[in-house]
């Protein structure tokens, strides 16, 4: 590889991803966004694996090792350079195929009446959410077939999780979002748990490349609900895929001077209420001005918006949220 292709494959694969894709777990956050946590190198029994999501660099106060993804992968491993390129790229080819598998399920959305009928039964009825959000249909036993007629091989489904031990799809019957580094699955049927994402980190704040730059930012709990709240108009928006946020994501948050307009469920047990003011704690001493968002009783943004609220209910909200 050149130079160049090495530097490329570098940029591309945050560390943080990679860590959270093995399992790694941040405990304590520090200052500038950084983290801390028990090292995967060695038997830590308290966290001193410190991780800069913004210079892509790891450092060990137990056992001394420090650098960036390609050196982490080598001690991970146990690699040498070359064999640890070669395993970064290996892991690295997993992206173009999670997004073929994207692809085939868009087109199956509109070839599929049961996945445009969910999706309007769940509050999201316009074309333009759709194809922003690049969403798609599994309908499920069709995946594979195609992906195999397409030349990749069988191995590399199911290491992605795209296929089970089995050979058969793992998406069946879902309305499928995909993500950065993975694929998130919505049951569209009763009798199924509800949210599957693929093995691996759910990655970094969805599309947070369309928000990162304004000064005022959205933060809902699920797709739907930020399918519905970017359907009303509002484009400063973002979400967590639940209420706790992983260090990606935290440290994305924190990147830069801003307000954060926490928008979570307000569930009957108060877990999301509880979920928001957690987070407003650990954002305050980052230098993030918080916000939270009281909607009403029992709902969230998405049955909010399906019960007959409107853009300009949703702003009279966000404009009467609190410290």
């Amino acid at each position: 590889m050149t130079r160049q292709a090495v530097d490329d494959l570098k940029r591309q694969t945050p560390l943080m991803a990679y860590l959270q894709a093995h399992d790694w777990r941040p405990q304590r956050p520090l200052s500038r966004g950084r983290w801390m946590g028990l090292c995967p190198l060695h038997q830590d029994r308290k966290p001193s694996f410190l991780v800069d999501p913004h210079s892509d660099l790891f450092y060990c106060y137990g056992c001394g090792s420090g650098g960036d993804i390609f050196r982490f992968v080598q001690l991970y491993h146990q690699l040498n350079f070359p064999q640890a390129l070669a395993a970064l790229l290996n892991w690295h080819e997993h992206l173009p195929l999670l997004g073929a598998a994207a692809d085939f399920y868009r087109i199956q959305l509109h070839r599929r009446t049961e996945g445009l009928a969910y999706l309007y039964q769940r509050g999201i009825r316009t074309p333009e959410v759709i194809e922003h959000m690049r969403l798609g249909y599994a309908p499920g036993a069709c995946l594979r077939r195609a992906l195999l007629g397409a030349g990749y091989p069988l191995m590399s489904l199911q290491q992605t999780g795209l296929v089970n031990a089995a050979g058969y799809d793992s998406f069946s019957r879902r309305i499928v979002v995909p993500l950065e580094c993975n694929l998130y699955g919505r049951s569209i049927s009763a009798s199924a748990p509800p949210h599957r994402f693929l093995p691996g980190s759910k990655g970094g704040l969805y599309l947070w490349e369309h928000a990162r730059h304004a000064a005022e930012v959205i933060l809902v709990e699920g797709l739907f609900d930020y399918a519905v709240v970017w359907q009303a108009g509002f484009r400063n928006l973002t979400c967590a895929m639940g209420t706790q946020l992983n260090a990606h994501q935290f440290g994305q948050l924190c990147s830069g001077p801003r307000i954060v307009y926490i928008v979570f469920d307000t569930d009957v047990n108060g877990a999301g209420p509880c979920a928001a003011r957690r987070l407003a704690q650990q954002l305050v001493p980052h230098g993030i001005a918080v916000r939270l968002v009281t909607l009403p009783q029992n709902h969230d943004p998405n049955s909010f918006f399906i019960a007959g609220g409107d853009a300009h209910q949703f702003r009279a909200l966000l404009e009467s949220a609190t410290p």
